[in-house]
């Protein structure tokens, strides 16, 4: 009988768009790991990206170019369809352009098959070994009492609800509701009932909507401490403003689809009440016309929200931002 670690196979989903030299790092390393097919969803870049690409030749790599750049979300969700047109795998693996396995993640990863549960979660670091926190995978206090209790009673906050660092050193797999698109391990059964993930999002959320769509229709997430990945990100906030302002409309307008599959329709309504407030006073550090701008968008994208408008061009975004082109 066929050892099913062996015989699994592994479609890796890369969207990158103007990060060269991470990306370098990203794409190589994966190409040195064991995962059969290397999709790289080249979003636009204009740093010499697509030309170092056109130079490669790999029998498992595939460069899908596009058009334009339709942000992460759109990315995945284009990265995603494809691999399951060209390749139909067995497991997705999606991961940012500036994040990579460390080396033995996907053998780990391997080691662990067959297993029965939905999207498996990395453990993800930054470059020097820190915990990197965005990446930490966390449960939904809507679902478990408990969390809640100690999300919102005892206003315990975001770590109430994210796995605490004694969940990095454990030896075996946590239940979890969400985590992010870097190292996730998505299988095919969860695909195929779910679809893919909303590329209308652009960035921010898409990737803590889809994991919370795949606990609700019964693929039930785990993160595992055993398959690790690095991840050279930095912060997006400089005080309390997200820089660049653009993406401030994503983050909010995204917040709200998050909550409301996160909430429910009961809770949904007076969590967004509490929450209104506190976003409309964003930006109180900025003067002049850098508070301007950054409020419109905070308002543009809660008026988005509430009316299902996620059709709005990133030209639009960014001329109201005043930033120009990202």
């Amino acid at each position: 009988m066929t050892d099913p670690q062996s015989r699994a196979s592994i479609c890796a989903i890369v969207v990158t768009f103007n990060r060269l030299e991470k990306f370098q790092r990203t794409l190589l390393r994966l190409l040195d790991e064991p995962v059969d097919h290397v999709l790289v969803i080249e979003n636009g870049s204009t740093d010499g990206t697509r030309e170092w690409l056109r130079g490669l030749t790999h029998d498992r790599l595939t460069v899908l170019e596009q058009a334009e750049n339709g942000g992460g979300a759109m990315g995945f969700e284009v990265g995603m369809r494809e691999a399951t047109r060209r390749f139909d795998p067995d497991w997705h693996l999606v991961m940012d352009d500036d994040a990579r396995p460390m080396p033995g993640a996907i053998a780990a990863f391997r080691a662990t098959l067959p297993r029965p549960e939905g999207s498996v979660l990395a453990a993800v670091h930054f470059p020097d070994g820190a915990i990197c926190d965005m990446n930490r995978p966390w449960r939904n206090p809507f679902w478990h009492l408990s969390t809640f209790t100690d999300t919102f009673l005892k206003l315990g906050g975001r770590k109430a609800f994210h796995i605490p660092d004694v969940a990095y050193r454990a030896d075996a797999p946590l239940p979890v509701d969400g985590g992010s698109f870097v190292g996730q391990f998505i299988p095919r059964a969860a695909v195929a009932a779910c679809g893919y993930p909303d590329g209308r999002m652009f960035i921010y959320g898409d990737d803590v909507h889809y994991t919370l769509r795949l606990a609700k229709a019964g693929f039930p997430n785990v993160f595992d401490p055993r398959i690790t990945f690095e991840h050279e990100c930095a912060t997006a906030l400089h005080g309390a403003a997200m820089r660049p302002f653009w993406k401030t409309y994503y983050h909010h307008r995204n917040l709200f689809m998050v909550y409301r599959l996160a909430a429910g329709p009961v809770l949904f309504w007076p969590i967004l009440l509490a929450l209104l407030p506190r976003w409309l006073r964003k930006g109180a550090e900025l003067s002049g016309d850098e508070r301007m701008r950054y409020r419109t968008l905070v308002r543009l994208g809660i008026r988005d929200a509430l009316t299902g408008n996620l059709s709005r061009r990133h030209p639009e975004i960014l001329e109201l931002s005043g930033e120009g082109r990202a």
